[in-house]
């Protein structure tokens, strides 16, 4: 439970008054100016509350309360000033959205009950958000189960183009990788509207006939606007409407957008797309980086050279040697190095799935039906094996 709340006045007494006052039911901080608030609210936010006095030197209240606003869109704003006139309470308002606008002298208990209503009020609005981002993630990770489950081989590949593009994002100094996290895994979730079998041909490079290559080229905008029926994911549908548009600006969709005004996680995944594709042929790293490059204008030079950057620091880090298991071993996290299949041969899963707990799941109830080949060949996650031999 957060009652954290910042008092700001340039008056040192009344700071010192505020702290007496409301210690025992806020956990009170303070500071003498806008630009030393700010600092607080980087450094030690969130805060519940914020509190500002008007007239300050330097930055007033309401250019304190705008750029709270930016920085902590969550927290309760309340402006306490002795100029009470008609355009600062409006400017307050407006461009600070205060929540309660207070004149001095206020006493102890209008403050207390404006401090606790602006608890309430900010207690409000992170529950609404905490349930808006489970429900989010809920709906998430049922499509990716869904898609697991439906179409196994578009979930391998998305799984490893999703690794691929966290590492691509974090090596262009992205600070936020969930938009290209969630459009690389979810870049082709209308796979399920296709017949397995032209899945199969599509990503084995069988020669498909004109009304499945129809079906393969309006994935990127069906996946789109399935994505786009979600709320908040709108950007994530964006990029995912562009992960096949070259970067000079031929493919789909035929717009306008061109090199930089094409979004930079669909360039990013048009390249892990393509990377993923060649090593899935049996092309190493290097040897489909070379090919990629080659290809003018289809690719962002910068992306490519950062996924050869990160190629060449990776051929040094220690490989997860391949296990045997059972069908019983089987454990999240673990990724196929064999293909699972029937006693009958019939394919089940690819090599390269990460198992999540939905395949696992699926599998052992497999099993359970009909026999299949055993042992299977697993890696386990290079961090996964150092805890288990550290412990």
């Amino acid at each position: 439970m957060n009652d954290k709340a910042l008092f700001v006045d340039d008056d040192p007494y009344i700071l010192d008054a505020f702290r007496r006052q409301f210690r025992k039911k806020f956990e009170v901080s303070t500071a003498p100016g806008g630009m030393e608030g700010l600092d607080l609210i980087q450094q030690s936010g969130p805060f519940a509350v914020v509190v500002a006095d008007m007239r300050m030197p330097g930055m007033d209240g309401i250019q304190f309360l705008r750029e709270v606003r930016k920085q902590a869109p969550d927290t309760v704003r309340l402006m306490l000033t002795g100029n009470a006139d008609q355009q600062t309470a409006t400017d307050a308002v407006n461009e600070g959205s205060v929540f309660r606008f207070l004149t001095k002298p206020c006493s102890e208990i209008v403050l207390a009950n404006a401090l606790e209503a602006g608890v309430e009020q900010y207690r409000l609005i992170t529950a609404e958000q905490e349930l808006l981002e489970g429900t989010l993630n809920g709906a998430i990770k049922l499509l990716t189960d869904i898609l697991s489950l439906v179409a196994p081989s578009a979930f391998g590949r998305a799984m490893v183009q999703r690794d691929m593009a966290r590492k691509l994002a974090q090596a262009l100094t992205i600070s936020n990788t969930w938009d290209i996290e969630l459009a690389a895994m979810l870049s082709n979730i209308a796979a399920v509207t296709i017949p397995p079998e032209t899945l199969v041909k599509a990503y084995s490079k069988e020669p498909l006939s004109v009304s499945e290559r129809r079906m393969v080229s309006q994935l990127p905008k069906v996946s789109s606007d399935l994505l786009a029926n979600i709320p908040r994911l709108d950007k994530v549908a964006r990029i995912v409407l562009y992960q096949q548009k070259n970067f000079d600006g031929t493919g789909f969709p035929a717009d306008k957008s061109t090199g930089d005004t094409i979004p930079l996680e669909s360039r990013i995944l048009r390249v892990v797309s393509k990377l993923s594709r060649l090593q899935s042929h049996g092309l190493s790293n290097s040897a489909a980086l070379e090919q990629m490059g080659k290809k003018s204008g289809k690719y962002d030079p910068r992306i490519l050279q950062a996924a050869a950057m990160l190629q060449a620091d990776e051929e040094g880090a220690r490989v997860a040697l391949p296990i045997d298991v059972s069908i019983a071993e089987l454990r999240p996290g673990q990724v196929l190095v064999s293909n699972i299949e029937s006693l009958e041969g019939q394919l089940i899963f690819s090599a390269g799935h990460a198992l999540t707990a939905t395949i696992v799941h699926k599998l052992q109830n497999y099993a359970a039906l009909s026999k299949i080949k055993e042992p299977i060949q697993v890696t386990i996650p290079v961090e996964e094996d150092e805890a288990e031999t550290e412990t």
